[in-house]
């Protein structure tokens, strides 16, 4: 099944591993590299799912998160947050505003794919 994937990370090499996935995956997906804008991207995109990465320029990755739960038009994309930083906390708080997933960098190819095919799944 072709999705709509939006990615929001600014570190060029995680992006490039992303996209070399995603279009191995057949997904249609586009990137953005900076936090700002993103919530009116996604609005415009409406993407099945959103890569989000926790730490970007201008605005982070959990407020984007935040903005995206607490407006009831965008409420039912399906987030997966990303992140290089100490995983324990951050998975705890990225659930706790809402993420839909958690996989922290660096992550295997093999664990997004498994990921995002969960993310993926009709609602049983």
């Amino acid at each position: 099944m072709m999705a709509k994937i939006m990615v929001v990370e600014d570190e060029d090499n995680i992006a490039i591993a992303l996209d070399f996935l995603l279009s191995r995956e057949g997904h249609e997906h586009t990137r953005l590299a900076s936090g700002a804008g993103a919530l009116d991207a996604i609005r415009e995109a409406r993407p099945d799912v959103v890569l989000l990465d926790i730490m970007l320029p201008d605005v982070s990755g959990y407020q984007i998160l935040q903005d995206l739960r607490a407006d009831p038009d965008l409420a039912g994309i399906r987030v997966l947050v990303m992140t290089a930083r100490g995983a324990g906390v951050e998975r705890r708080k990225g659930m706790a505003l809402g993420a839909d997933g958690f996989i922290a960098k660096p992550f295997e190819l093999a664990e997004l794919r498994d990921e995002m095919a969960r993310l993926l799944k009709p609602e049983c």
